[in-house]
């Protein structure tokens, strides 16, 4: 043992080697370490026992810290001042959590505080903790230095909580107590700083009499409930009591602007990682709607959003809310929200609605595989919260006594009140409270958010040391047990009537089905269900139960399939059109089934499959989306985010969110990822653009707003892979802000006209030294690292994966065309533009502005559009060019015996327009540079009739025929129909725009 060779000269060893010469019986003579200094060797003798206490695979990892502890033995003499209980737990505490031990090494100076001052091993007295961090925070006077103290304070604070929690010395009241007090405090003392400094800017926010306004803070979740767990992200919700102006600062503001700009400064300071950490991740989602909606509410906003738009979930996530700051004004907030949340009467129908979000519960298990998902897996903390709450919605409003916010306490009225058996809640409450533990020692290891089982054997034992148990397997049969009587608890609570499946049943589409009737008495069930051909439909039918898809099924997804087919057939069988409906759901269907998770999804999710119905009754494009790519069933889960295209703003922040969780080098889950999200946020554009939720010119917005995210975040991640292996490019360019890169957008990406299925036409351009190297260990010309920046972001885009192409890009639109190089040195660029560029390209340059990189690269290449766009041409000239061009392009375009007209390409199609307003720019911009201020046709023509370039009944008329022509275009292509149409309607359209064809190109073409 060591403890014998304490006394021996063995200054030289580390704690690990000792370790090792004890294992290998090694203990020969240790005369090495008889410099050792004596508090040094004291304190080590201390520790040797409780180090040798530890399961073996334990005692390494925990050695290496105290040797790196006790590399320098004067900063710990100290520690031989400490009381003994707190000497026995380093080792134990060390073990279980890698963060504590990292940041007790780090930051000894916290370790010495921490032990001296007793917060170690003592509770907090009432109001204790915020007392001292508002110490800290006293000499605070910015925003950076509040960043650093109240890291500080989170850090330190964290390691004292896990700490007690680890070592035994905290309950698991306590623990959550203290991890949810911290979170308000620093909640709370942040926002207090950052609004004194901003009312200093913009004076104070004040309601209509003069009274002063505060931000009120709604913590949802387990920060609402005094539960937070150890790594958790904090769910807030922003709102204000009046709206009105501020007073008495340098400038006056709105109250809804004071505040947003208030809570965007409060979420950085508190989410934003630094070389200090973070304090806590900060997420908005449970506002009014959503991500969608405005970060900031006032309090009438707010009401009348839960009057009108509430749904279930929301009345479940309402339940934990509380007001961390605002005072009265946010006990009056959460008044107002009592009677969406209690409801008076006992509210048996919210049982349907409840059912539903366990379903998606388990559908959300299932797809993810999070068996070993100790909050949201099988018999998990979560099924533990729910079957509580479920009582508080439907019984609430009768019961004040479950008006409350802590499970164990709501769990402890069921029991009182006999609505749940004592046995059971004894059980449930057990079990909670064993798996918030567990919770928190699986993130109190690292400090990260983590649900899940550890995997790996030491990760394993640390676990079951962690929780008091002497192995694996130990630990296992008792969670095991407890998840057991937790998930047959909560399946009790929710069986279901089976009643589920009455309205089909009443219909026999399970028979038809199945097969059970033949083909006779099939045919009559789906006439009189209101299928025109009814025969036609059996034989869809019949087709698809006889398919290789379904026969190669396994046991259970077949029974899925049996489950979801008369549900389906009812479904349709309700729509306008349930013959063309039924094809298109078959057709989906069987490219589906393969991957039964689906089917279960739609099986457990009534509302998920009566929007793939309206949806595939509206479009068959939409149909062979969500086909193509069935992930995105999961957007039919919610209605609201499904028909609510986000602004380009939140697709920004949706997209982080989603890529924050893979690895910086996954390359290929990146590339996935960012198909899923454009896939995703097309079907949203294409359900809102079918029902009309968005106003027609919006739906281009949209799918440019869609791209132009895609196209920044493709930058971003070559650009850090790139940076990573070859440096940065050197610059000569003072005026590179960034990466010396700008990706150009032509066309309708240029031109903010986007439509489904659209290619981007791209231009790479760069600026710098063009003789330069990158500054990393694998060093390139500057010229090779921009052409191979190019490469890899047309890779990342076009690349076919299981999500398939993420979008097809053109870049024949660069200078010399194909011929000529994928990235262009600005210089260069312009170059081209004024010496070399045909008439065309010049035309294509109209629609032509930056969307991603270097904004001062992007600059220069406005300024070399402006430049090359504003020289004065000679109008006839471009006249017979630009004609010349549009001729060519409609004969190749166009077949020789077209017939109908067409949209696009037609003698007055939408193309035609884009000419004339290409034709006026380079004819007028000379004169009036402002038609180069955007590069849509729409203002540009609205500026051309300001500046009196056309009259103001052409202008309108022009824009009138565009708009019609784009609408039906979109329309065309979401019916996956040609967009040419033999109806006169669109004909006498096409002879309005070729008659301002003929007034502005002067040539007459006969149709």
């Amino acid at each position: 043992m060591w403890l014998p060779l304490i006394k021996s000269d063995y200054r030289q060893y580390s704690l690990t080697a000792i370790l090792c010469r004890i294992r290998q019986n090694r203990c020969e003579s240790l005369h090495a370490f008889a410099q050792l200094g004596k508090n040094t060797l004291k304190i080590k003798s201390k520790l040797e026992s409780h180090l040798q206490s530890l399961p073996e695979r334990l005692q390494v990892p925990v050695a290496h810290q105290l040797d790196r502890l006790f590399e320098d033995s004067d900063s710990v003499a100290w520690l031989d001042r400490a009381e003994p209980e707190l000497l026995a737990s380093i080792c134990k505490v060390w073990a279980c959590s890698e963060f504590v031990s990292r940041y007790c090494v780090t930051h000894s100076d916290v370790f010495k505080d921490l032990v001296e001052s007793g917060d170690l091993q003592r509770a907090y007295a009432s109001g204790e903790l915020p007392a001292k961090i508002s110490h800290l925070l006293q000499t605070v006077d910015d925003q950076p230095q509040l960043n650093v103290v109240i890291r500080y304070a989170r850090q330190r604070e964290m390691v004292r909580i896990a700490w007690r929690d680890i070592s035994g010395w905290a309950q698991l009241s306590e623990t959550l107590e203290d991890l949810s007090q911290l979170a308000d405090t620093c909640v709370a003392l942040a926002l207090e700083k950052l609004q004194h400094w901003l009312e200093q800017s913009f004076g104070q926010p004040s309601d209509s009499k003069g009274r002063t306004q505060q931000l009120v803070v709604l913590a949802m979740g387990k920060l609402g409930a005094h539960e937070l767990n150890f790594s958790s992200d904090v769910d807030l919700i922003f709102a204000y009591p009046h709206s009105g102006q501020t007073l008495n600062g340098p400038k006056s503001i709105s109250n809804e602007e004071f505040f947003t700009r208030l809570g965007r400064q409060f979420i950085t300071v508190l989410d934003q990682v630094t070389a200090e950490g973070f304090v806590f991740r900060v997420d908005m989602r449970l506002r009014p709607f959503g991500e969608s909606g405005p970060l900031v509410t006032s309090f009438d906003a707010f009401e009348s959003y839960y009057q009108i738009h509430g749904r279930e979930w929301e009345r479940y996530a309402m339940i934990k809310a509380r007001a961390i700051t605002g005072g009265e004004q946010g006990e009056r907030l959460l008044q107002m929200l009592r009677p969406f949340i209690y409801r008076r009467y006992l509210d048996f129908g919210t049982y349907d609605a409840l059912r539903d979000m366990k379903n998606r519960i388990e559908t959300e298990i299932k797809r993810k595989s999070m068996a070993d998902n100790v909050k949201l897996g099988p018999g998990g903390i979560r099924e533990v919260e729910f079957v509580g709450q479920a009582f508080q919605l439907i019984r609430g409003g009768r019961e004040p006594e479950l008006q409350q916010r802590q499970i164990l306490s709501i769990l402890a009225v069921l029991g009182e009140k006999q609505m749940l058996p004592e046995f059971v809640v004894k059980e449930l409450d057990t079990g909670y409270r064993f798996l918030r533990t567990v919770e928190n020692r699986l993130q109190q290891f690292a400090d990260q958010q983590t649900h899940l089982l550890p995997k790996e054997e030491i990760g394993k034992l640390r676990l079951a040391y962690a929780m008091g148990f002497t192995d694996w397997p130990g630990f296992e049969k008792a969670l095991n047990l407890h998840r057991k009587r937790v998930q047959n608890h909560f399946q009790q609570v929710f069986a279901a009537p089976q009643t589920e499946h009455a309205s089909t049943e009443k219909h026999g589409f399970s028979d038809v089905w199945l097969g059970i009737l033949d083909e006779s008495h099939a045919i009559a069930v789906l006439q009189e269900a209101g299928f025109v051909d009814a025969k036609q439909a059996w034989d869809y039918l019949r087709a698809c139960h006889d398919s290789s898809a379904y026969s190669a099924l396994s046991n259970q997804g077949k029974q899925r399939m049996d489950r979801l087919m008369p549900l389906l057939l009812g479904a349709v069988a309700q729509s306008d059109r349930p013959d063309q409906v039924l094809k298109r759901l078959l057709d989906l269907v069987q490219a589906i089934a393969r991957r039964t998770s689906y089917l279960a999804l739609l099986v457990e999710n009534p509302m998920a499959l009566s929007q793939l119905v309206k949806l595939c009754a509206a479009s068959p494009w939409i149909s062979h989306h969500i086909a193509r790519q069935p992930i995105l069933l999961d957007e039919l889960l919610d209605p609201r985010s499904l028909y609510a295209p986000p602004k380009r703003d939140q697709l920004e922040v949706e997209l982080r969110h989603r890529m924050a969780h893979i690895a910086v080098d996954d390359l290929e889950q990146q590339m996935d990822l960012l198909r899923q999200f454009k896939n995703a946020n097309v079907l949203r554009v294409a359900a809102a653009d079918v029902f009309e939720a968005v106003p027609l010119m919006v739906v281009s917005d949209h799918l440019t707003y869609i791209a132009e995210t895609v196209v920044n975040k493709v930058l971003e991640l070559v650009w850090q892979q790139m940076v990573a292996r070859h440096g940065k490019p050197t610059h000569a360019d003072a005026d590179a802000q960034h990466c010396g890169f700008a990706v150009i957008a032509y066309g309708k990406l240029g031109g903010i006209e986007l439509g489904y299925g659209s290619d981007l036409d791209l231009v790479f351009i760069y600026s710098g030294d063009q003789n330069g190297f990158t500054d990393g260990a694998k060093s390139v010309a500057n010229s090779v690292f921009y052409s191979r920046l190019g490469q890899r972001i047309i890779h990342i885009f076009t690349a076919i994966t299981p999500a398939g192409v993420l979008y097809e890009v053109d870049m024949r639109l660069r200078p010399s065309g194909a011929s000529g190089l994928l990235v262009t040195h600005v210089d260069s660029f312009e170059d081209y533009q004024l010496n070399k560029a045909w008439t065309w390209e010049h035309q294509a340059l109209v629609r032509a502005r930056p969307v991603a990189g270097d904004s001062a690269v992007g600059r220069k290449f406005e300024r070399i559009r402006q430049r090359v766009l504003a020289q004065p041409r000679d109008p006839q000239t471009v006249r017979r060019e630009v004609s010349e061009m549009r001729e060519r392009m409609r004969k190749e375009l166009l077949p020789a015996n077209q017939t109908q007209f067409d949209l696009k390409q037609g003698l007055g199609g939408i193309t035609d327009i884009e000419f004339m307003v290409q034709y006026a720019v380079l004819v007028y911009a000379a004169e009036y540079p402002e038609l180069l201020t955007y590069t849509d046709n729409i203002r540009i023509l609205e500026t051309m009739m300001a500046k009196g370039l056309i009259s103001q009944e052409d202008g309108a008329a022009l824009i009138d025929c565009y708009k019609i022509l784009r609408g039906q275009i979109h329309r065309l292509t979401l019916q996956e129909q040609a967009t040419t149409t033999a109806d006169d309607y669109y004909g006498q359209i096409g002879r309005k725009v070729h008659h301002q064809w003929r007034k502005v190109m002067g040539q007459v073409q006969e149709r």
